[in-house]
C-alpha cells in the first residue's frame, strides 16, 4: 500500500522537493549576490562571479522541475497552462499564481545577464535589483501555499536559508552594508564650502 501511494505521489514528492531546494538555491544566490555587490568579499577571492552565476543557474532548473514535474501528479492533474500562467489554475490561485510570477520573474531576471550587452549594463542592473522582489515573493509563496509550511523543520531550514540574505538586503537597502578587507574605500565627502554672507 504505502509502495502504491508513494508511486501515486511522486511527481508531488518531487515537486516539494525541487521547490525546497528552489527556496534554499534562491536563497543562497541573493546572498551571495549582496556579498559581491556590497564588496564584502576579499578581491583576492576569485570566481566570485561563476559561484553566483552556478547558484542562479541551479535555481532556475529547480524552479522548473519544481513546477513542470507537477504535470505528472494524478491528484492535482494540472494543465501546463496551470503550471505556466499566473491566475489559471483554481487551486490555491492567489499562491499559485504568486508563486508562478515569482518563477518567471526570476527566469527573466536571471537569464537577462547574458544579454546584459544589448540591454545595457546600467540598465540591467537596474532590473537586477528586482530579483529581491521575486525572491520574497517565492517565500511568500512557500509560506502561503507550500504543504511543508507549518512544520517545524521547514519553519527552520526556511529562517536557516533567508535570515542571512534577509540582513544583508536590510543592511544594504540601509546603506550599512559592511566591507570586506579587499574593498575599495568609499572616497572622502568633498568638504563644504561657506557662502559669504
Amino acid at each position: 500500500m504505502s509502495t502504491v501511494l508513494a508511486t501515486t505521489h511522486a511527481s508531488w514528492y518531487a515537486s516539494r522537493a525541487a521547490g525546497t531546494a528552489a527556496l534554499a538555491l534562491a536563497s543562497a544566490s541573493v546572498g551571495y549576490g549582496l556579498l559581491t555587490a556590497g564588496r564584502m568579499l576579499p578581491r583576492k577571492l576569485g570566481g566570485r562571479r561563476i559561484v553566483h552565476e552556478a547558484l542562479s543557474l541551479a535555481t532556475l532548473v529547480a524552479i522548473a522541475v519544481h513546477g513542470l514535474v507537477l504535470l505528472g501528479d494524478t491528484y492535482m492533474n494540472p494543465s501546463l497552462a496551470d503550471v505556466l500562467i499566473p491566475f489559471a489554475s483554481s487551486y490555491q490561485r492567489w499562491w499559485t499564481s504568486l508563486g508562478i510570477v515569482a518563477g518567471w520573474t526570476l527566469v527573466v531576471l536571471g537569464l537577462s545577464y547574458y544579454v546584459r550587452a544589448r540591454i545595457g549594463v546600467a540598465r540591467w542592473r537596474v532590473m537586477h535589483r528586482f530579483t529581491l522582489l521575486a525572491w520574497l515573493a517565492g517565500i511568500a509563496h512557500s509560506l502561503g501555499e507550500g504543504t511543508d509550511a507549518g512544520k517545524a523543520w521547514f519553519v527552520a531550514m526556511l529562517a536557516i536559508a533567508i535570515a542571512p540574505a534577509l540582513a544583508m538586503a536590510v543592511l544594504r537597502l540601509a546603506g550599512r552594508a559592511p566591507r570586506g578587507p579587499g574593498a575599495t574605500p568609499a572616497p572622502p565627502a568633498a568638504p563644504r564650502r561657506r557662502v559669504a554672507a
